[in-house]
């Protein structure tokens, strides 16, 4: 979204649209925080006010990009669910669940560290959304197993894979947008972002140990029972096994190289989605669509619509200039005020509309210190010498840091986190708001305060 775009949108903060749409944004989430209503109906209920009292317009809401719903996350969930509906029957969870067990031998922690680092690992080379709706159902079936709450196994999971989501350029979708304005690669983020990652993944294996590790106990027998098992008999249909890791694979490779290819995330899944419900031999597929978490993405729906509007009338804009404003164009201050803001921001409003509006901005204040540069603007030299500029780089990781793992904080805070907390309710293992918030939010400071460490170390005081 061009800061051009958003000015033209933007309102006075005086302005009577304005405060009705902070008051809708603010009144929705302490609905969602309260859980006195389901969120989903709070979400709905807030963008159909947002519509109807035209602080978007139902154009803007499903047709522009930058203020309405992203379909593209919209249909990469309904197609990822689609596919794993159709792979369930098959037992294909049931062999990992028995297999991660076995491995660690039913002790309760080690699974959990098992599935951490997988979810962290798969979600910097997919991408965490997909990577969530793979190993949440497989973590239930684990739990169950070894007559132990699944519910510290998925939170661990889901902080694991936001931070491992942060890796990458195509782990996590504000990194997407990030390397869309800055002009950055893939190798970019691994160089950058990659070696924080590690040690940020192993600190929170550290804290969940000591929050979930005494706690966490199995009997001898189910330990026993679980060593017995034979995680082949759990196969019932070898065939369409087949056919889904065939489809799998390729919605997988699909996604690694994306940005090759030129396809959207959402494109490559339903390609894969309808492939294997062709293959499936299905006549009626009605089951396998019931399945899908329509809670979930109606909320993301709403979701999208009721934070579109406080973009359109400029809150998100407003509070990110406040923030600038404050470090008066020291650089190194800028960097921590963009990360610390961003985390705080990302874990109560949707990263994505939050890096879309904080991207512009980004490139504003570079354009306002380096005026000279400004002017190659359209020239291969702008790349090079503005958006790619020694002393700016921090701020682009910086930004990149606290959007992804802001979106810790909370159960709202990132995608994975609304899909983790749907497939645990359906489970009948409900997180609430404040407790995921309560192991989510410690973990969040932790990880982005080692990144104020690694940023200051690498870009302020080693300076390569």
């Amino acid at each position: 979204m061009e800061h051009e775009a958003v000015a033209a949108v933007a309102q006075p903060v005086t302005s009577t649209v304005f405060w009705m749409a902070t008051i809708i944004f603010l009144l929705a989430y302490a609905l969602i925080i309260s859980e006195k209503i389901h969120k989903t109906i709070v979400a709905i209920a807030g963008a159909s006010l947002m519509l109807v009292l035209k602080i978007l317009v139902q154009h803007e809401a499903f047709h522009v990009e930058e203020l309405g719903v992203d379909w593209n996350v919209v249909f990469l969930l309904i197609s990822m669910m689609t596919i794993i509906n159709l792979m369930r029957p098959t037992g294909i969870f049931e062999y990992i669940a028995i297999k991660s067990a076995k491995i660690a031998k039913g002790e309760p922690f080690k699974v959990m560290a098992i599935l951490a680092v997988v979810t962290a690992v798969l979600s910097a080379l997919l991408d965490n959304v997909t990577t969530v709706l793979l190993i949440a159902p497989v973590t239930i079936l684990i739990a169950d197993i070894l007559g132990v709450n699944a519910i510290p196994f998925l939170i661990t999971e889901v902080l694991a894979s936001n931070i491992g989501g942060t890796a990458t350029l195509i782990g996590d979708p504000p990194n997407i947008m990030i390397a869309s304005k800055a002009k950055f690669d893939f190798m970019d983020f691994i160089y950058h972002l990659t070696p924080v990652v590690v040690i940020m993944t192993v600190a929170c294996l550290l804290v969940m140990k000591i929050v979930f590790g005494k706690k966490l106990k199995v009997k001898p027998e189910l330990k026993q029972r679980v060593m017995e098992m034979n995680e082949n008999e759990a196969i019932k249909d070898t065939v369409m096994l087949k056919k889904s890791l065939f489809v799998l694979s390729v919605v997988i490779l699909g996604f690694v190289f994306h940005g090759m290819l030129h396809y959207e995330p959402a494109t490559i899944a339903l390609f894969g989605a309808g492939l294997l419900l062709l293959l499936s031999g299905t006549h009626d597929p009605h089951h396998y669509l019931a399945e899908i978490e329509w809670p979930t993405i109606f909320f993301f729906i709403g979701l999208f619509i009721i934070v579109g509007g406080v973009v359109k009338v400029g809150l998100i804009e407003w509070m990110s200039l406040k923030v600038l404003d404050m470090t008066k164009g020291n650089m190194f201050a800028t960097s921590m005020v963009i990360m610390w803001f961003s985390a705080f921001a990302s874990a109560f409003v949707d990263n994505i509309p939050y890096v879309a509006t904080m991207n512009p901005l980004v490139i504003n204040l570079a354009e306002t210190i380096w005026p000279e540069l400004a002017k190659l603007k359209g020239t291969e030299e702008y790349v090079t010498q503005l958006l790619h500029h020694k002393d700016l780089m921090p701020l682009w990781w910086s930004l990149a840091l606290g959007a992804c793992l802001g979106g810790n904080g909370t159960a709202i805070g990132a995608s994975a986190n609304v899909i983790v907390v749907g497939i645990a309710e359906r489970a009948g293992k409900k997180i609430s708001f404040l407790k995921f918030m309560a192991y989510g939010m410690p973990v969040m400071i932790l990880t982005v305060f080692i990144s104020t460490i690694y940023v200051w170390l690498r870009y302020y005081y080693f300076k390569f």
